[in-house]
């Protein structure tokens, strides 16, 4: 790097969402680089402790984070990071929210009450957040008017409807994201 460039600005994004929910398949779909993943194998250990109720056939799980990274312009550099969605491993939540300009927050159809702690973390510190809807398999029983009324959403917080395994709504998640962090006032310091 010559003296005359410069390093992209960092963003930072978090990935929240129940467990099962999809969100390291967002990173992965999105990232350009291979994603870090924190995967392991469910085990007996889990047994009444995590519960599989809408995701029986699942067999791995986050324990830790996911990591994923997006060159938005030569200027700018998106790092995703995905939580893990088991209760027992929310304190990390709040080491990895730290520097995050705003948030994702993935949730199922199927299971939306998974959603409601991302939703509420991300509320109590004041931290911008879009919802996408990740519909497994084109599977959605509800209108977004049901949806949004169900998990209690601000109107202002943009709510997107698709499959977090196509990259193409992945990409549409996140830029719904900065034009939700774009429309909000600026902070004044």
């Amino acid at each position: 790097m010559t003296s005359s460039q410069t390093a992209p600005a960092a963003v930072k994004i978090l990935i929240a969402g129940g467990f099962g929910v999809g969100k390291t398949t967002l990173v992965g779909a999105v990232s350009e680089v291979a994603p870090l993943r924190t995967e392991e194998l469910l085990t007996q250990a889990s047994v009444g402790v995590d519960s599989l109720a809408g995701v029986s056939r699942k067999n791995t799980t986050t324990v830790a984070l996911d990591f994923g990274r997006i060159t938005v312009s030569p200027e700018l550099v998106a790092y995703l990071f995905g939580t893990p969605g088991q209760e027992r491993f929310w304190f990390m939540w709040n080491d990895l929210v730290n520097g995050a300009l705003g948030g994702v927050v993935i949730a199922d159809t199927r299971r939306l009450e998974t959603s409601f702690a991302s939703i509420d973390f991300f509320e109590s510190r004041d931290i911008p957040f879009v919802v996408a809807i990740n519909c497994f398999h084109g599977h959605n029983t509800r209108s977004t008017e049901e949806i949004r009324a169900a998990l209690d959403l601000d109107p202002h917080v943009p709510l997107l409807v698709g499959d977090v395994r196509e990259r193409p709504f992945g990409r549409d998640v996140l830029l719904a994201l900065v034009d939700h962090l774009m429309s909000l006032p600026a902070a004044v310091g």
